[in-house]
């Protein structure tokens, strides 16, 4: 059923949402629970930081979130005007990021030893914007590899369509898509276990890169935008 309903292009968003769940674990799981993909918990705390006087987790939500934002538009500008013709170009963005916040952490803020502070963290965040801007058609993202909720809420209008006389399929994507992100979080889980700090960063930016290589060559061997 999957390799005759889903399209290759589909299909390749699991593989990435896969890829946006382990950026969340390695930030999570070696800071001091920092979000990169959660910007509806950046945009609260940003806010309920001030009421609960706690100004340093108001000032951080709100550069992750702008960080994430900044992802976002450098990574549009770069579809549009520097890679037109390479549609999945924002991958190769996030993997830049990723090792960017490798060195800055390995060079400036401690080692592997040490948790993750801010500052590579918001390049990871930065990163995950790019990664958001993967697929898109008609100028507008078509399937947002880091909006858990949305995926959540799809799959739970689509079982409702499967209880009224629909099909498998009218959920089945999405609970993929969910379960891509979710799998790739167990990953780095696992990941965090064995290797803190810098080294989960370097680990990240390895499988983004990895990602970013077989994403292209797996494009343009099948001509999913010819």
């Amino acid at each position: 059923m999957i390799r005759e309903h889903y399209d290759s292009e589909t299909k390749l968003s699991w593989v990435l949402a896969a890829l946006a769940g382990l950026l969340a674990a390695a930030a999570f799981t070696h800071s001091e629970g920092y979000f990169v993909t959660f910007m509806t918990g950046n945009a609260g705390r940003a806010v309920l930081g001030v009421f609960n006087d706690n100004q340093w987790l108001s000032i951080s939500a709100a550069a992750l979130l702008f960080s994430f934002l900044a992802g976002v538009v450098v990574a549009s500008l770069f579809r549009r005007y520097v890679w037109p013709s390479q549609p999945h170009g924002g991958l190769a963005l996030t993997a830049v990021a990723l090792v960017a916040a490798t060195l800055v952490d390995w060079i400036r803020e401690g080692g592997p030893s040490l948790p993750l502070p801010l500052l590579p963290i918001l390049l990871v965040a930065f990163g995950v914007g790019a990664l958001n801007t993967t697929f898109v058609r008609d100028g507008e993202v078509s399937i947002p590899l880091s909006y858990v909720t949305g995926t959540v809420v799809k799959l739970g209008q689509g079982i409702e369509r499967h209880i009224g006389g629909g099909s498998i399929r009218d959920w089945l994507g999405h609970l993929l898509l969910f379960s891509g992100y979710t799998f790739g979080a167990v990953v780095g889980g696992v990941i965090s276990l064995f290797a803190g700090g810098t080294w989960m960063l370097a680990i990240a930016s390895g499988v983004c890169a990895a990602a970013t290589v077989y994403t292209h060559r797996y494009a343009d061997r099948r001509g999913l935008w010819q």
